[in-house]
This record gives C-alpha cells, structure tokens and sequence, in this order.
C-alpha cells in the first residue's frame, strides 16, 4: 500500500519539495541580511546607548515580497486540505477506483489508515518546516516589535501550523468521506477551517490560561515587559470598581483629562482642584495627587511574554485531537458505507 500511495502522489510530492526548497531559499537569503542589519544596529545603540530609537519605523528587517509571502504563508495549511485532504477519498469515491482497491488483500480500514496517514505525516512535515523558516526569518522582527502573540504573527510561527495543517488535511478527508464529491468537499473544508480557527481565537486562545492583572499609580504607568498580550486596560477607583470613561463615537476621551482620564470622571474635590481654565503643571500635579489620595489607579490585563509556548502547545493541542476525533470519523464512515 505503501508503494501505491508513493506511484499516486509522487509527482505532487515533487512538486511540494520544489516549491518548499524555493521558499527556504528566499527565506535563508533574506533572513541572513536581516540578521546582519538587526545585530549591526544592536551593536551601535548598545555603544552610543540609544536603543529606545530602534522602531519598525527607523529600522526595516528583510524584504517587503519575502515579508509579504512569510504572512502569507497563514494559508499553507487551508492549501493542504483543499487540495491534498479533500480528494484523498472524494476523487476515489468519485472514480469508483475504490471499488478496486476493496476487493484485493487490502481492507478498508488498512486502505485508509496507509493514505490517510502518509498524507498526514507529509501534512504535519511541511507545516513544520515552512514555520521554522517563517520563525527563524522573523526573529529579527520579533525582538523589535515584540508583537509574537499579534494575530497573523502567532499563527504562522511555532508549532501551531503543524496543528493547523494536520487538523485542515484530516478535515478535507473527513469532508471527502462524507460528501463523495470532491468540489463540495474542498469547500467543506474551507469554510470549517476559517470558521474553526476564528472561533478559537476569538473565543478561547485569551482563556487558555487565567490572564494577568497589574495595578499601578498614575504617576508611574506600567507596560508589561516583551511581547505580552495586552488584553485590556483602564481605571479603577478605591473599591475595585472601573471607572467610566465617557467616549465619543469615533472612540476619542471626551472631555479634558490626566493621565487618560477625563476630569468629570474624577471625584468632586479632584475635579474642584483642576478649576476651569487650562492646566498649569501645578495643577495636573494636584489633581493627580487628589485621585491618587481617593485610590485611583490604573490596571491592565495581559498575558505573559513567558506564556507564549504554553499558548502554543496548547492550541496546537486542540487541534491535534480535532484532526483525530475527525479521523475518527472517516474511519467508521469507510467501514461502514458500501462500496
């Protein structure tokens, strides 16, 4: 089985290993120069002591076309289900070829369980290596713009794709086994994998793990240390309790404030200390002192720099035991369905 599985996708196989090898060449080539211009401006902001000017406005890591195609890259593992997953067993339902395989030595269940899992292994195979590339090239980018949790940063990188392209390839051939037509099949799996990724990430990826909360005085600010995920931020008064801060429509403060907070949201003797006319510098101070006096801080909520591999291990995870329960699934419709 082994042997015909490599006859019926050897030329596809020759032509995912060359367009990969394209890849990692223009990746190395254009991870290499980033590498040098990043360590080379390390170097003079760490002689001079001016590594607070390194932004992603003064400092461009790489290529805009190699950049483009690295985020691109979101959508390998949508590729593998809809053109690898989806026909494995739809194009064979569809070309009755598996009438024929059915009736040699070979079950059902080994026919399936030896193209099912090859296909999964080259799925798994060049998710990795297409997100080690896609790491190592962004390290550069990573460091300067500390931004690994940002969606399309966190998904293409890591170990998260090799669960993408594992769970969208088991999907395409669960969808494959269930329609028999290989067209509805490719958009089976296209519409349930975006809707799964979207829903995990907009649902469940914060609460993997309880989030942070940091308080902290107006006066001295606080920002979480790395590539953290903020996922809120605000006031709140002596009792823990948030305090309102009115918002036009267009989501600009109303009203003038101190430290991102609007005077008529501050207690009445703080608002009585900033009097009518414009602030001078001793009147902020007195304001801000008058609502630190009432307990007024801020807070922000985020997740950890330190928690990014725990959130990949644990997204990867789900997806992993998805494309099994699917497998699964594929496994009893085949034993099952007539020929």
């Amino acid at each position: 089985m082994s042997w015909v599985v490599w006859r019926q996708y050897r030329a596809a196989a020759a032509i995912t290993a060359a367009l990969v090898a394209a890849f990692a060449a223009l990746v190395v080539v254009t991870g290499v120069q980033a590498a040098s211009q990043w360590h080379s401006a390390l170097s003079v902001c760490t002689a001079s002591r001016t590594c607070g000017n390194l932004s992603s406005s003064t400092l461009f890591l790489g290529s805009h076309a190699i950049g483009f195609l690295v985020i691109m890259t979101l959508g390998v593992p949508a590729v593998l289900g809809i053109l690898a997953g989806a026909p494995l067993l739809a194009h064979e339902f569809e070309t009755g070829t598996n009438q024929y395989a059915w009736t040699q030595s070979v079950t059902r269940r080994r026919w399936l369980a030896v193209k099912a899992g090859w296909l999964l292994l080259a799925a798994a195979a060049i998710g990795g290596i297409v997100s080690a590339l896609v790491t190592w090239w962004s390290g550069p980018n990573n460091a300067l713009q500390a931004n690994a949790f940002d969606p399309g940063r966190f998904d293409i990188m890591g170990i998260v794709p090799v669960g993408y392209a594992v769970f969208a390839t088991a999907l395409g051939i669960t969808a494959g086994a269930l329609l028999r037509r290989t067209l509805p099949a490719i958009a089976v799996t296209l519409a349930g994998f975006i809707v799964v990724r979207a829903v995990i990430f907009m649902a469940l990826r914060r609460s993997f793990m309880t989030a942070v909360t940091s308080y902290f005085s107006l006066s001295s600010g606080f920002t979480p240390a790395g590539s953290a995920w903020q996922l809120g931020a605000g006031f709140v008064g002596a009792n823990g309790q948030p305090i309102s801060i009115p918002q036009s429509t267009n989501g600009q403060v109303l009203g003038t404030g101190v430290e991102g907070i609007p005077v008529s949201s501050l207690p009445a003797s703080c608002q009585a200390a900033a009097g009518n006319g414009p602030f001078t510098r001793a009147t902020y101070h007195a304001v801000v002192s008058c609502a630190q006096a009432h307990g007024i801080r801020g807070y922000v909520t985020y997740q950890p720099a330190s928690r990014y591999w725990a959130f990949q291990g644990i997204e990867t995870g789900i997806f992993l035991l998805l494309a099994a329960a699917l497998i699964a699934v594929a496994f009893a419709v085949v034993s099952r369905r007539d020929a």
